[in-house]
């Protein structure tokens, strides 16, 4: 059965979430990095020492932002019942599909997890199915392959998700803190607590795909259909 990903509403314009209910230092906290996407806190502020973020920062979020994330949480599981098979430790090339765990992982240096399959193709790793677990990488990376997505690979874990040194891909969303040091990160970082990000390289989110609109004028006006060729350059 193929995974399902789960409706992240209005959450899922965020590259980084936090929506800690408890006051403390803060609910996100971001030293020395680049975030391309939107920032979100359930407090007034966050805590940026040296950080450029190039989307917007909503402090504090709508309570509609927390609600989706809280009922995309859930759905991870109640979306994808059924396991594909167990999350590795060790390297391995993962086809499509739903990958669990019954407790806690920890992912060393040199595991790589390569993601194989299309652009359509969806990756769900549940961590903690039996009521608590954490993941834990430090070295460790995620590569997509063939046209495979970033933005199509959702982690959902029942505790932390502490990342350190990692080429990290998907979508975390944490029943606890998310802390990503060095490495890099494309996707999204959704905690019900605190996010912390000490990144050395950009991390990237997962924006809505940009439209483009080409306009022809032709002189005299004519119906032919005419081939219009688009190149990227860069992104």
């Amino acid at each position: 059965m193929a995974a399902v990903p789960p409706p992240l509403g209005t959450a899922g314009s965020y590259a980084v979430l936090g929506t800690n209910s408890v006051p403390d230092a803060g609910t996100v906290v971001c030293t020395s990095s680049v975030i391309d996407g939107n920032v979100g806190s359930t407090f007034t502020s966050i805590s940026n020492t040296g950080c450029t973020i190039s989307g917007a920062i909503d402090t504090p979020i709508a309570s509609t932002v927390v609600a989706d994330f809280g009922n995309a949480y859930s759905a991870v599981d109640s979306l994808n019942p059924a396991c594909d098979g167990v999350v590795p430790i060790t390297s391995a090339t993962l086809a499509p599909g739903v990958y669990c765990a019954p407790a806690a992982v920890t992912l060393g240096a040199g595991v790589i997890f390569t993601l194989s399959g299309t652009a359509n193709d969806v990756w769900v790793f549940r961590i903690g199915t039996l009521g608590t677990g954490a993941l834990t990488g430090t070295g460790f990376q995620v590569v997509m392959s063939s046209s495979a997505q970033a933005c199509n690979v959702y982690w959902r874990t029942a505790d932390a998700a502490t990342l350190t040194d990692s080429d990290f891909k998907g979508t975390i969303l944490s029943g606890a803190a998310i802390t990503t040091t060095r490495g890099s990160y494309e996707g999204r970082a959704l905690s019900s607590t605190n996010v912390t990000v000490t990144n050395a390289a950009p991390m990237l989110g997962c924006a809505a795909s940009a439209s483009i609109t080409v306009n022809k004028s032709f002189s005299p006006v004519s119906g032919a259909t005419v081939p219009v060729a688009l190149t990227c350059t860069s992104g």
